[in-house]
């Protein structure tokens, strides 16, 4: 009988595509797949490219470490998520869980404690997230990409195995890429990613910073859900997208330096492609900080420059691309430098032995 294995985790793409990239390994081991995730966040939509993952969708409440009204209903929200949670995983009777975080993931790893089904959890970012936070007590293992991470972690739990990258980021085809986008083969590409949710800071200032940029690089622009320019969809040179899947490869492949938000996914995804990157972390009047953090960890190993959003302006955007893209060579002797491992074999051990574990 095959083994069977939940992964949980969204909100927003960083916490969907390290399960994404255990797909692969999982199929080849025999599980049997399911996925539970919120009715319609971002998790449901990445999903949908994978049908021989079975999808739940369970209702889902944010955790906030701030005032806000919704804090009076979404605990109600979080408890119906756990009754529903334990219902669905009483059906599908896993071996084992996996989770990438996210508020969503919550009631699935307490619903699972609850139910005696070992779960491994992966923190991406340098501190653990809240809703790690509350779920530590229920795992058996917590994964990690930062050795700095381990300090916060329980020392009996705690397994520094990297992030998952997608296998297929690693075959992209820059050829491809430039027929995607219309660009020309003769001129540098710079490639702005904001993140999901997108970032309006950054589309601005790269929009604002178009007439200079333009004069010396293509840019490949994906600026988020509903935040596309109408008004430069005719600009040459310049090629905007909400989000890419199987084009994401061939654009990345394309790319000379990439602008990024410094989320934990993206910029060991960054690390793997060996791209010259500029990272704008959120900063942390707007987040509580990882951003920052992961970011200075990149800088100090020599993979990344970093831009404070304050001090983010279109003359000095255009500085430091130029600047990067003339010492980039640097940058990619950093990365290919780097002893980063792939996670995935560590990651599959741990979810092996306790799939293995639970049939005893």
């Amino acid at each position: 009988m095959a083994k069977k294995i939940v992964l949980t985790g969204g909100g927003t793409a960083g916490h969907v595509t390290p399960n994404i990239a255990l797909i692969p390994s999982l199929r080849e081991a025999g599980f049997e797949i399911s996925y539970i995730g919120s009715y319609d966040g971002i998790e449901k939509r990445l999903m949908e490219d994978f049908p021989d993952v079975t999808y739940y969708g369970i209702s889902t409440g944010k955790f906030r470490r701030y005032f806000d009204t919704k804090n009076l209903s979404d605990p109600f929200r979080v408890m119906k998520g756990l009754v529903e949670a334990r219902k669905i995983l009483k059906k599908i009777r896993p071996d084992v869980i996996f989770s990438k975080g996210g508020y969503v993931a919550v009631p699935v790893v307490r619903a699972a404690a609850n139910l005696r089904i070992p779960c491994i959890l992966h923190e991406s970012d340098m501190t653990p997230g809240l809703a790690n936070k509350l779920s530590v007590s229920a795992a058996k293992k917590i994964c990690c990409n930062f050795p700095e991470t381990l300090q916060y972690l329980p020392a009996d739990k705690a397994v520094l195995t990297g992030s998952p990258i997608r296998a297929e980021l690693l075959k992209g085809d820059a050829e491809e890429g430039r027929k995607l986008c219309g660009f020309e083969k003769t001129k540098p590409v710079i490639m702005v990613v904001g993140g999901s949710q997108g970032a309006q800071s950054i589309n601005r200032c790269v929009r604002e910073s178009l007439p200079e940029l333009l004069k010396d690089f293509q840019v490949v622009h994906l600026c988020g859900k509903e935040k596309i320019d109408n008004l430069l969809l005719t600009t040459a040179g310049y090629k905007q997208f909400e989000y890419l899947k199987a084009e994401l490869k061939d654009v990345f492949a394309m790319a000379d330096v990439v602008v990024s938000r410094a989320g934990a996914n993206a910029i060991c995804e960054i690390l793997a492609l060996k791209k010259p990157n500029i990272l704008v972390p959120l900063p942390a009047s707007s987040s509580r900080g990882d951003q920052l953090l992961n970011a200075r960890s990149f800088e100090k190993q020599g993979f990344s420059v970093v831009l404070e959003e304050n001090n983010l302006t279109p003359d000095v955007l255009t500085a430091q691309i130029h600047e990067l893209y003339f010492t980039r060579s640097r940058y990619i002797e950093a990365m290919e430098e780097s002893k980063q491992g792939d996670a995935i074999p560590s990651i599959m051990g741990l979810i092996r032995l306790y799939s293995e574990k639970t049939s005893e």
